[in-house]
């Protein structure tokens, strides 16, 4: 009997354990897909703005030998590597490396999307600089050649111009100011020349720096952007446009998920002035800044390492009426908290042209305010590139004094002379640098001079001994040198003094 109620028993146990056991493992795997697609809103918001983004075709021509030619593939092809190997191998059998050169039309793929219905397409700077025919692509298959109407190549930025028969299906710019981690994003573009691609992801950073421009700002997201996406939209769930998709990290230039967008904020601010002059119009300060290192605030007597040290001033800038001076640190503009060097570019250029702004400076350890009627960048940078000289190769002079790894000489006549240092620098000049030293690593260099030691002037290689045993005594860790080089350009460094 007993036998027989344990066999009954497990035969119910069994099949009981089998069930739960499913329902556990089918619990999951339903919930599944519906978290992994994400928002419902997503497809809804696709199919709402899928019409306003275009693909960018364009072409130019290129001379080259007649003969054998890589077949014209979009880039990123999965055939591309390919063709690639195949004419390489083909290359030389019965080729003549003396033919004639003939112009070849070479094309590429982008992305883009209208914003106005009037025919006003965005993309990146980088899809159709070189091109010498564009056309715009849209997703009923239509084709419209497009103007060039103004780009900027600081921020990547394009404006183009088609003229449609009737109006456009466009898009609005959102606030990107307002994203937050996390938040569900979508890129729609033309991957790999496969047309209208719609991908999915989040806002994984903000204020990225890539080193890529002066105004690096972007928006780094996980939704698959690949070669081909450059110059597309990137949505918030809203179907706003919260970034213009522009570059990717990837060994193998595919998408790893890391993504980089124009954000919003930026590209509307360009892209107004592009529409109004055809160019930008960015405010202009005329300083050279570096970074507030934590032993460049530590030699400044800051507490903390903040705001944007001032390393040069234009002569011709709006800055050099307004006294502010080598050494400064600006640590406020126009009301707005500078909070480290890069902050600085950005909110200038965002500033008219012409308007009279405050800016705060730190100086000697005291806070002042400059008043400042800001100049226009573009015309800045003319005059930089008129009066830009190459250096002239330096010699090394003879060696007076040697300290933190420097070998110092005065500055005389022949000196000058030999190093074609300009007139208007003053200072002390750097002989030779000790390849293991302190001052080596900062890149100091032999024709460089000193101007100041701790913003104090210096005429001779015994002033700079004198302020450095100074700032020994008084137990400062470093010292903050002031280096011109042979053009009068100036730059900050902080050497060790430990």
């Amino acid at each position: 009997m007993e036998r027989s109620f344990a066999s009954f028993a497990d035969g119910i146990r069994r099949p009981l354990i089998a069930a739960v056991v499913a329902a556990a493992i089918a619990l999951p795997l339903s919930g599944a897909p519906a978290s992994a697609r994400g928002p419902e809103a997503i497809t809804d918001t696709a199919e709402r703005v899928i019409d306003a983004v275009v693909n960018i075709s364009t072409s130019q021509k290129v001379d080259t030998r007649m003969g054998r030619s890589l077949p014209q593939l979009p880039p990123g092809s999965p055939f591309e590597e390919f063709f690639e190997e195949f004419f390489k191998n083909r290359r030389g059998q019965g080729d003549d490396q003396n033919r004639e050169r003939a112009p070849r039309r070479v094309s590429s793929l982008g992305s883009g999307f209208v914003i106005d219905p009037e025919g006003y397409v965005v993309t990146n700077n980088h899809v159709i600089s070189d091109a010498d025919e564009i056309t715009v692509v849209f997703n009923d298959g239509t084709k419209l050649k497009a103007d060039i109407v103004g780009r900027d190549q600081k921020t990547d930025l394009a404006l183009l111009k088609v003229k449609p028969e009737k109006p456009l299906k466009a898009v609005r710019f959102g606030d990107s100011e307002k994203l937050r981690l996390g938040e569900w994003v979508i890129a729609i573009g033309n991957p790999f020349g496969l047309g209208g691609t719609v991908t999915a992801g989040i806002v994984s950073a903000r204020n990225r720096d890539i080193n890529s421009g002066p105004y690096d700002n972007y928006i780094q997201t996980d939704a698959a952007i690949n070669r081909g996406n450059s110059g597309g939209p990137l949505f918030n769930l809203d179907g706003e446009v919260v970034g213009v998709n522009t570059a990717i990290i990837s060994p193998s230039g595919g998408s790893i998920g890391i993504g980089f967008a124009v954000p919003s904020k930026t590209a509307v601010a360009v892209i107004e002035q592009l529409r109004e002059f055809g160019e930008t119009r960015r405010g202009w300060l005329g300083v050279r800044i570096q970074q507030v290192t934590d032993e460049i605030a530590e030699s400044l007597g800051m507490k903390q390492a903040r705001g944007a040290l001032v390393a040069g001033v234009d002569e011709k800038g709006p800055a050099k009426p307004a006294g502010i001076e080598p050494g400064d640190v600006i640590v406020r503009f126009d009301g707005r908290d500078i909070k480290e060097m890069r902050d600085l570019p950005r909110i200038v250029a965002d500033t008219p042209v012409g308007k009279e702004v405050e800016v705060v400076i730190l100086r000697k350890g005291k806070e002042e305010t400059k008043k400042v009627k800001l100049g226009r960048l573009e015309d800045g940078e003319k005059q930089q590139e008129a009066a830009l000289k190459k250096d002239e190769p330096r010699q090394e002079p003879s060696v007076v004094k040697k300290t933190l790894g420097l070998d110092l000489a005065n500055l005389t006549d022949e000196l000058r002379r030999r190093h074609r240092i300009k007139d208007n620098v003053k200072g002390v000049l750097i002989a030779a640098v000790d390849p293991g030293s302190a001052a080596a690593e900062k890149r100091l260099s032999p024709g460089e001079v000193i101007v100041e030691v701790a913003q104090e002037p210096v005429e001779s290689a015994a002033d700079v001994q004198k302020r450095i045993e100074q700032l020994r005594k008084e137990g400062r860790r470093s010292a903050l040198l002031l280096i011109a080089n042979a053009d009068g350009e100036l730059r900050f460094v902080a050497l060790s003094l430990q």
